[in-house]
């Protein structure tokens, strides 16, 4: 049997196959302590570095820098960023630029795990700023 062939047999048994499941996704969170901006006047809202990280990343997911795992959120004591597409530097390289945006707290650490995660929190930590 030729290689095409089977390419071919496996290609036609594969229309009785069971669709596999995703693979499993590394995943960066990005977790930035809710400290409020120092520079807001009073009545302002205290956390504007929530939305212009959001920018940031609508821009890098635009050009194909990354893809936005899944909506931000807060989480306990930090704000809570979710990436994914691209190769674990890549995600921490960004992870690295965020935490050094103007505005953004110091405290900002990245966990490295994967979309089959059964929490936020888990894996490897690293430390950012």
């Amino acid at each position: 049997m030729t290689t095409e062939e089977g390419a071919n047999r496996l290609a036609g048994m594969n229309r009785y196959a069971e669709p596999m499941a995703d693979p499993t996704e590394l995943v960066v969170e990005v977790h930035i302590p809710m400290t409020p901006s120092k520079d807001v006047p009073e009545g302002e809202y205290a956390f504007p570095w929530i939305d212009d990280v959001m920018e940031y990343l609508v821009e890098l997911e635009e050009i194909g820098e990354v893809l936005i795992y899944d909506d931000a959120q807060e989480w306990g004591d930090y704000y809570v960023y979710f990436l994914t597409g691209s190769s674990e530097a890549d995600l921490l390289a960004t992870a690295v630029a965020i935490a050094e945006r103007q505005g953004v707290p110091a405290g900002v650490y990245a966990m490295v795990t994967d979309s089959e995660a059964e929490a936020f929190g888990m894996g490897r930590r690293v430390d950012l700023t």
